[in-house]
């Protein structure tokens, strides 16, 4: 019996899905699956021309160079100590606040994510960094550990952000127009975030013993001094994007410059950290490159299939209300965020999702920034949640698995409350971008 196009789709879709899920690269379960399912449809000679053009054609994109670039800016700045000194900084002018180093954590994640653009990153930084100072502080090992798998998922919203860029890809939309959304929902997640560690901390001491340590004014001086290169790299580049000075795509390379240039000026950069910076960077770009070609070869498939029609106009009988169907949506990337990771889900679901956006006109700047909000949080939610295992992994058996879990939980609550009014009130996210464009 012959099968039809669509029911051929939804095969592969569960195929990919088996793949990913017993830990096949994600890159080479989705090209595989292209592959196999467009020589299905059509022919192997199809396939096999689709497998020749699709790599040379989409990596020599010029769009794709921001990701190199802004990935060497980051491991420039953290290699040569650009981010050092963020976390005491945020602790020193946070000072006497219920809390104040799980705050501090949540800001100085915000701030190193601006420079290194990935949530693991972050939370594995953080973890070495903030955890053992909140545990010396007789902090809550669940409450502390919680507040640091939390503020790493920052990465993933705040610009520059690599997963932003990979969707502008998908999507063709501006990634400057996302980097630009990015910024006021980013700065909200934080802000959501300290109050509610503000408020745990006022109403339950214990979790979180007060800090009664006072800083001179010379103390907050000296600590400036070391940290001001940081925020000059982000103003810079997002100053010029915002300015419209150059593109998102330019600004990579803008940025990877001026660390460069910081960092000399530092006296921090040595042959061996900027070797090491060069190889970090290519591997990097390597893994997310092959992901690109896998996910871009499995799209062509998709729309061959007529899988994402057939899912659109399935998913408008139930309701065409946008809000109630955005709601839906979201329902079915929390649930994926419990067993796939970030860009995994990213790249398997836009395609499905296009058609059905097009036919109800939303705005794919919002949608984006929402769905890149909703894999923030399945970077905590059981049992994949892959900061939570990046904690786990930096401090070994400091932290059962269960206490960081359990610490996340109420976390997560605030983050789906930001999601709730970023849901609610669309111009949360599109009121830079709106002003970007006059």
């Amino acid at each position: 019996m012959e099968l039809d196009r669509s029911t051929i789709g939804m095969i592969g879709v569960a195929i990919t899905l088996l793949l990913i899920f017993i830990r096949v690269p994600i890159g080479v379960a989705m090209g595989l699956v292209g592959l196999g399912g467009i020589a299905a449809i059509m022919s192997w000679s199809a396939a096999v021309g689709i497998a020749k053009g699709i790599p040379y054609a989409l990596i020599g994109d010029w769009n794709l160079s921001a990701v190199p670039m802004f990935l060497l800016m980051g491991y420039i700045a953290s290699s040569t100590g650009l981010t050092n000194g963020i976390f005491q900084a945020a602790r020193i002018f946070v000072g006497r606040v219920p809390g104040a180093l799980a705050s501090s954590t949540v800001l100085g994640s915000a701030l190193f994510a601006s420079a290194s653009g990935s949530s693991v990153a972050t939370a594995a930084a953080f973890s070495r960094i903030s955890i053992p100072e909140m545990m010396r502080s007789k902090y809550d090992p669940a409450f502390a550990s919680g507040s640091v798998a939390i503020a790493g998922t920052l990465g993933s919203l705040i610009p520059p952000s690599v997963l932003f860029i990979i969707y502008g890809m998908l999507a063709d939309v501006s990634i400057s127009a996302m980097f630009m959304a990015g910024v006021v929902p980013g700065i909200l997640s934080a802000v959501m975030l300290v109050a509610y560690i503000t408020i745990r901390a006022k109403l339950n001491p214990t979790i979180a013993p007060p800090d009664h340590t006072v800083y001179s004014r010379q103390e907050k001086i000296e600590t400036l001094k070391d940290v001001w290169p940081l925020p000059v790299l982000i103003l810079g580049v997002l100053g010029g994007i915002f300015a419209g000075i150059f593109t998102a795509t330019e600004a990579g390379a803008i940025g990877a410059a001026l660390a460069l240039i910081l960092a000399l000026a530092r006296k921090a950069l040595t042959r061996k950290t900027f070797i090491k910076a060069l190889v970090d960077t290519a591997e990097g770009t390597a893994a997310i490159f092959i992901i690109v070609v896998g996910a871009a070869i499995f799209s062509r498939f998709m729309s061959y299939s007529n899988l994402p029609g057939v899912m659109s106009d399935w998913l408008v009988s139930f309701s065409d209300n946008p809000m109630i169907l955005m709601i839906a949506i979201s329902g079915i990337f929390l649930v994926l965020g419990m067993v796939l990771e970030s860009i995994s889900i990213m790249l398997l679901m836009v395609p499905l999702l296009l058609p059905l956006l097009n036919v109800l006109d939303i705005n794919l700047i919002w949608f984006g920034l929402i769905m890149v909000k909703l894999l923030e949080i399945g970077l905590c939610t059981p049992p994949v949640g892959m900061n939570v295992y990046v904690i786990k992994s930096a401090l070994g058996d400091q932290i059962k698995l269960t206490t960081i879990f359990r610490g996340v939980f109420g976390f997560i609550l605030v983050d789906l409350l930001t999601l709730g009014l970023l849901l609610a009130y669309p111009q949360i996210s599109l009121w830079l971008p709106n002003l970007m464009s006059r």
